[in-house]
């Protein structure tokens, strides 16, 4: 029951392992208890228990590694997938619109830049997204080129 409780509160509240390793090794001891209290001899409980151990430890390091290589990956969808884009400057009544991956956003421009440095087809490059309002700042030469 200790094995369950801590794999389930691993899934819930990320540890880095150090819970489901916990785990592994109340399930491996509680498998050896078992299988002395049934009678079989100690060679055959602790082979198992080795086993079991080995199985389970492999399964939580090929998760943990899983893991780790999904955290550097750069978001493909929401907001945060937005910055790095290239847009094109559109005005619409008075307003700064940039035109980026098919939808006309409201935009700002970016700390540095002005909103006079930006012109009615410029390429812009969204720095961040805050609400539905995009910063943007003039594209480089070496961004447009993809």
């Amino acid at each position: 029951m200790l094995a369950a409780v801590l794999l389930l509160v691993e899934a819930h509240a990320s540890t880095g392992g150090l819970l489901g390793g916990a785990a592994i090794m109340a399930a491996v001891g509680a498998v050896a208890l078992l299988l002395l209290a049934a009678g079989t001899g100690l060679a055959v409980s602790l082979a198992v228990a080795v086993v079991i151990g080995a199985t389970s430890l492999t399964v939580l390091l090929f998760g943990a590694r899983k893991v780790l290589a999904a955290r550097g990956r750069r978001p493909h969808t929401g907001t945060k997938a937005m910055v790095g884009h290239v847009g094109v400057v559109r005005r619409a009544n008075g307003h700064l619109r940039v035109f980026v991956d098919g939808a006309l956003w409201r935009a700002q421009p970016d700390v540095i830049a002005e909103a006079s440095e930006l012109h009615e087809g410029d390429r812009v490059v969204v720095e961040h997204v805050r609400g539905l309002t995009l910063s943007v700042r003039r594209a480089d030469a070496w961004e447009l080129v993809r």
